[in-house]
Formats: structure tokens, C-alpha cells, sequence
């Protein structure tokens, strides 16, 4: 599919919008009302490597699963997921934040999505729809990514590891009966 990017300008400075930005574990609070049942790919949510897994709920999609990892991470300006979905994961995504100052301490936020299609059946299901639906989703995440931090509204669930806590570690030890 040929990029689709969206953008919007947020009240906040632009150090603050990256922070956010570069834990993919927020990325659900505002992704929710499209893409679900997230799951993250290692403990450490935050920066280079951190990645997510999850659900796209989109009309008349059989292989809904997808995953995206943080693969360029250049403070304060560019963060880059790159990730598979579709049958077999053999669709290759990209998606690009970028962040620039903007007037008043404000902060503009482009966010581009490029999907590399491997067969002509997965080319099709994009030219079926997929191109308009996915720049209307994303459109609507960057309007609840501001709303999320100019005023702390329309928060989702942040994605967290299951299982629960893993830091610090229980207090229990493993011991070897090798060595009775």
C-alpha cells in the first residue's frame, strides 16, 4: 500500500510527546478502538527493540494478528516500528512517528504507515478498502494521542506483561539438590 500519513499538533513539548511515544505499552491507550488484545514481546516496553503484539479489528480480515518493534529510535524526533501481519505475517509493515517543534512550545506529530504486500491476494484485500479504513483509524488515534496528553482523557488500557509483577523479583530462590 502507498503511505498513508497523518499528523496533529499537540499542546505539549515535544520531549514530553516522545517520552510517551517510545514505551509502546501506551501506544493501546490510544490504538484501542482498532487494534486489540495487545500483548508485549518483552519485559522492557520502552526504546530500541521494545515491540508489541496484537489484534486489528478491521471488517472481514481472517488473519487479524500483527506485531511491531521499535527499530530506529532517534530522541527527540523519530521512532520507527517495523512489523509483520496478515496471513502467515508475510505483509510487511513500517511505521514512521515523527515530531516536530511547532509554534508555542506545540509539538506536530506525523505518523506514517507503509505495508509491503507479498502476494497478489494480500494486494488486493489493501485495494478492497484497506487503504481508506487504515488512514480513518489512524487519523483517529493521533486525535485521542492528544486528547490523551493535553488533557488526560480517552485513556484505554496500557498493555502490560502477563502473568503480573516482574520487578523486583519474588524474594524466592531456586536451590539445587545437586549439590546435598
Amino acid at each position: 500500500m502507498d503511505p498513508v500519513t497523518v499528523e496533529t499538533t499537540i499542546a505539549r513539548p515535544r520531549e514530553e510527546v516522545f517520552e510517551y511515544l517510545a514505551d509502546v505499552a501506551n501506544h493501546a491507550e490510544f490504538c484501542d478502538h482498532y487494534l486489540v488484545d495487545w500483548h508485549l514481546t518483552r519485559e522492557d516496553s520502552y526504546g530500541l527493540g521494545a515491540g508489541t503484539r496484537f489484534r486489528v479489528k478491521a471488517p472481514g480480515q481472517r488473519f487479524a494478528w500483527g506485531d511491531a518493534t521499535i527499530t530506529e529510535f532517534e530522541p527527540p524526533r523519530l521512532i520507527v516500528e517495523r512489523g509483520r501481519t496478515g496471513k502467515y505475517n508475510r505483509v510487511l509493515t513500517r511505521g514512521v512517528y515523527e515530531l516536530d517543534e511547532a509554534s508555542g512550545g506545540s509539538t506536530r506529530v506525523r505518523f506514517t504507515l507503509e505495508t509491503k504486500p507479498k502476494m497478489p491476494s494480500d494486494k488486493l484485500m489493501e485495494v478492497l478498502g484497506g487503504r481508506g479504513w487504515t488512514k480513518r483509524r489512524n487519523a483517529k488515534a493521533l486525535r485521542r494521542l492528544r486528547s490523551i496528553l493535553e488533557e488526560g482523557l480517552d485513556r484505554g488500557h496500557r498493555v502490560t506483561v502477563a502473568g503480573g509483577a516482574r520487578k523486583p523479583a519474588s524474594a524466592y530462590r531456586f536451590t539445587s539438590d545437586l549439590n546435598r
